[in-house]
């Protein structure tokens, strides 16, 4: 019994420690390369364990296309030692291919630089890097080469570079990650998922280098996990575009575009444009979210919110807009110099008139804090704690601090002394749109690795409610008031109405204080009635316009159109038609399954009156579509006529008969009559149009 105890302790501490060995290769931290440990092997060569770069994880937009991918590059070697003679002889005939592809070195080159490191017994002689993997294929089969690496000595290394399908597509937002630099975008604030797990390599240092030693590595790199994103491709192709049109149109500095879901705020297409030196538009830096700046009148939403909720003032309420307001030394001249008269709150709200000044600063002369505490109520003096880095923290001054003036007051409430990102007023609009709950912006929706979600992003409520519903009506009926006959009256829209506020604002040079230079905004949703989206646009430093209306309101209706055209749900009320036959879609014989999901998607009203059957014919009826069965017969020859060509073909094969085809489309005619007897391998020709 002893010694049988003893075996069985010697056989569970050598398993162990084979255990905790294969764990530490697996799992073990990857040892940074300038602390790599270097031993050595029998012939004095030193050798260390390398870490392998993984492949990084894709970024997708939310229909599954890559945005960002990894490219595989090759680097590629030859160990010149290991060749025998009667193999190297074939030399030439490798220069000659070498050159073919490599031409930077002619034949001759090739040959001699081939045959000075088979002299000095090369191990690691360099051919060509970072070559793609068309061209490696090539490489494989020339001569030598194509003995691969324990006679040929080919060496090929793997390594990958980032790449955009869509070239500066959301460029910014898409982001880097680097050595030495600040992560910046997705690549950054998502680089645990894309990084992927490191693998181990031995290799071997020669005269030139270290040299991948041995034919499978240590432990295997493991590809990164793929982010899906919010953004939606054709979107954000139209927003750039539009923003990029508008700003080599203005001269302008620099410009931006949000447009998000109204009710998850997933942000579907985010741009940001700067001009450079060339004079060209470039996404060098994330201004929507990194920049803040006095928004104007965009932000007397907040003032008139504020006023609704302390009941300070109603919308129904008259002031008289005398064109100028004094504030001790400080005087603010409204939109028109003249003056609008007596008006109403709302018609005020709609004409942008700088009255608002006047209007907090007597609601609130004795009491600011409670002006400033409401603001903050709405979270306008709070980040949106959004995933990307560089979000800018809002501005949001309170009575007797640094900054605070007799003026102040009246300035915060036109927009004026406030700082506050695109962004981060995209949210209170986006707040409005959605029935008075504020979410977090996001930009991910899931992360899959292999195919599988691993991480699933819902949305995330940052506030239920910022104001009571009866100032949400109140301030939708002054939003859409604005396109209706205010500032914005030339943006309305033949198929869909929209709701917002324009903002024109003098841009601050943190030297000079407010410089000659204005940013013109436009922010708001759409449709009005039943919003989905909320988008903002601003752009900087316009040299030809300035107003808001028509320097960025021209850009957000034009991605307004762009979406509402392009979006199935808003066309749906076409079914309604009283002729539903004529209106009802042609509909091919085919599978039964596969017919219905297509006219539920298609929201096609139809009635099915054969189910449980394959396949089925959809004929038009004053009610609509009607379903009904395709009788396929067993041992006849089934009836293809007006089915595509996949279907026809999956069931005359089944059947047993060989199929021959002329003209491209549906099926027209068969040469072999539905219902008939036939011979098994017999050939049946069909003919599509």
């Amino acid at each position: 019994m002893l010694k049988a105890y003893l075996i069985y302790f010697v056989v569970g501490i050598t398993m162990l420690l084979i255990v905790v060995r294969i764990i530490a290769i697996q799992y073990g931290s990857v040892v940074p390369e300038s602390k790599m440990a270097t031993i050595y092997d029998e012939d004095d060569m030193p050798t260390r364990i390398d870490s392998v770069m993984p492949m990084r994880g894709r970024i997708l937009s939310d229909d599954g296309s890559d945005l960002v991918t990894s490219v595989p590059l090759y680097n590629l070697h030859i160990d010149l030692s290991i060749i025998k003679d009667e193999l190297f002889e074939e030399v030439d005939s490798l220069a000659f291919y070498l050159a073919s592809v490599f031409p930077e070195k002619t034949k001759r080159e090739w040959d001699a630089s081939l045959r000075k490191g088979r002299a000095d017994e090369k191990k690691y002689f360099p051919l060509q890097n970072r070559v793609k993997y068309d061209v490696l294929q090539k490489v494989r089969e020339f001569p030598i080469l194509r003995e691969r690496k324990y006679k040929g000595g080919f060496i090929e290394e793997k390594i990958s570079k980032r790449q955009m399908p869509y070239g500066i597509l959301a460029k910014r937002t898409l982001g880097y990650k680097r050595e030495g630099a600040m992560p910046v975008g997705l690549e950054g604030a998502f680089d645990e998922y894309l990084a992927g797990d490191f693998g181990l390599l031995a290799k071997q240092y020669v005269s030139n280098g270290w040299k991948p030693v041995g034919g499978d590595y240590l432990k295997d790199p493991v590809i990164g996990a793929d982010i899906v994103t919010t953004i939606d491709i054709d979107i954000q192709d139209v927003a750039e575009n539009e923003l990029r049109k508008q700003l080599v149109a203005q001269e302008a500095l620099h410009g931006s575009v949000v447009l998000m879901e109204v009710e998850t705020g997933f942000v579907k297409a985010i741009a940001n444009l700067k001009r450079a030196s060339d004079g060209e538009y470039y996404e060098s830096y994330n201004h929507a979210i990194g920049t803040k700046t006095d928004p104007g009148s965009t932000f007397k939403l907040a003032s008139l919110m504020a006023l609704l909720e302390d009941g300070r003032a109603d919308i129904t309420d008259t002031v008289n807009a005398v064109g100028r307001y004094e504030f001790y030394d400080h005087r603010i001249d409204d939109t028109n110099p003249n003056g609008y008269g007596k008006i109403t709150i709302q018609h005020a709200f709609e004409l942008s008139s700088n009255v608002f000044s006047r209007i907090v600063h007597k609601a609130y002369y004795n009491d600011a804090q409670t002006f400033v505490d409401r603001l903050k109520s709405f979270g306008l003096a709070d980040k949106l704690g959004i995933d990307i880095a560089g979000e800018a923290q809002p501005v949001i001054k309170n009575r007797g601090e640094d900054g605070w003036s007799g003026i102040t007051l009246p300035q915060m409430a036109i927009g004026y002394e406030v700082e506050i990102t695109p962004l981060q007023t995209l949210a209170l609009y986006n707040a409005v749109a959605n029935n008075g709950q504020l979410v977090k912006p996001q930009f991910v929706k899931q992360v899959r690795r292999d195919g599988q979600i691993v991480e699933e992003y819902d949305k995330v409520v940052l506030k239920e409610a910022i104001c009571s519903k009866t100032t949400l009506a109140k301030l939708k009926k002054c939003l859409e008031g604005v396109v209706i006959r205010g500032t914005g009256k030339q943006l309305k829209s033949a198929n869909f109405q929209i709701a917002g506020k324009t903002g024109t604002a003098k841009i601050v040079d943190q030297n000079l204080g407010y410089s000659n230079l204005y940013q013109a905004s436009f922010a708001g949703y759409f449709p009005a009635d039943k919003p989905k989206y909320s988008c903002i646009v601003v752009i900087a430093g316009p040299t030809k316009e300035i107003y808001g209306a028509i320097v960025s309101g021209t850009v957000f209706t034009a991605i307004a159109n762009k979406v509402h055209a392009s979006s199935l749900e808003y066309h749906r009320d076409y079914n309604n038609d009283v002729e539903l036959a004529a209106s009802s879609p042609k509909v091919l014989v085919g599978d039964a399954a596969m017919t219905e999901m297509a006219l539920k998607y298609m929201n096609v009203k139809y009635t099915n009156s054969a189910p449980n059957t394959d396949y089925v014919v959809a004929l038009k009826t004053s009610k609509g579509l009607d379903i009904q069965r395709r009788a396929i017969e067993k041992g006849k020859v089934p009836n293809v006529k007006g089915m595509p060509l996949n279907d026809a073909i999956y069931l005359l094969e089944k059947a047993g008969l060989y199929v021959r085809i002329k003209g491209v489309g549906s099926v027209v005619t068969q040469s072999l009559s539905a219902g008939a007897n036939f011979n098994n391998g017999e050939i049946i020709y069909l003919t599509l149009n």
